[in-house]
């Protein structure tokens, strides 16, 4: 009881704080060579500053809503059109001082000889249209012959017709006939396989066989019962294995034991 209240007050004295909640971090002092550690930075990153502080909004010119508004597309498209034609027109005409009139009388001719040759055109299309009967025989029957040549084209048609119905029958019967073919091959087969599948329907029927173990897939393999099937020394055989050859083994008695 004695040593206790000083122990314990050593133990205070000696104890850490680290683990106490900072309430009010520590600060640099105004000592020498130090400076006031409190005060923020001034420093400022280009990537901090802000990059865009005003709205933006259209000027005058810059295709606004009151501008488009107010716009008449048709009449502008056809103005650019109208001047487009005017330029190509004039380039075409060469600089010249009598170009236009040039063209201008080119084009009347061009407009004279299309509306003649429009007229003459029309006026010959009926004459070919026509037939000339001066060279035609008054005595041929034309009208018997033409209708002699409908009637055989009528009767070789309904002689094709009849034809191609009878190959579309004998088409149809003959695939309705495999089909049938195919159906009861199938149900032969089916039953077949069920009474080849069940021992007790089969068991009659079935050949006498006789029971044996079938061979297992790791019986020839090298390293199967290494320690039980040693293999004879008398005889010499490959073993693809180099722990169980006779070279290695030569060469452990030799060397080793």
């Amino acid at each position: 009881m004695g040593l206790w209240p000083y122990l314990g007050k050593k133990f205070r004295a000696t104890m850490t704080t680290a683990a106490r909640p900072t309430f009010e971090p520590a600060k640099g002092g105004m000592g020498r060579g130090e400076r006031d550690l409190s005060a923020l930075s001034k420093q400022y990153s280009a990537r901090d500053l802000a990059s865009h502080t005003r709205l933006k909004y259209r000027d005058h010119g810059q295709s606004t809503t009151e501008e488009l508004r107010n716009r008449d597309f048709r009449r502008e498209l056809e103005d650019r059109e109208r001047a487009a034609r005017d330029k190509r027109t004039s380039s075409s005409s060469g600089g010249s001082g009598s170009g236009s009139s040039s063209s201008s009388s080119s084009n009347n001719a061009i407009r004279d000889s299309g509306s003649s040759s429009s007229s003459s055109s029309s006026s010959k299309k009926p004459r070919l249209d026509q037939i000339a009967p001066s060279n035609l025989d008054a005595d041929d029957p034309q009208d018997d012959d033409d209708d002699a040549s409908d009637s055989d084209d009528s009767d070789d048609e309904a002689v094709l017709f009849a034809e191609l119905e009878r190959i579309r029958r004998e088409r149809a019967e003959e695939d309705a006939r495999k089909q049938q073919e195919r159906q009861e091959q199938e149900e032969r087969i089916r039953m077949e396989n069920i009474i080849s599948g069940n021992p007790l329907l089969n068991l009659a029927a079935a050949p006498k066989s006789d029971m044996k173990v079938k061979k297992r897939w790791d019986d020839d393999v090298v390293f199967k019962n290494c320690a039980a099937s040693e293999p004879d020394k008398s005889e010499k055989s490959f073993i693809n294995d180099s722990l169980r050859s006779e070279f290695h083994k030569r060469f452990m008695e030799k060397y080793v034991k």
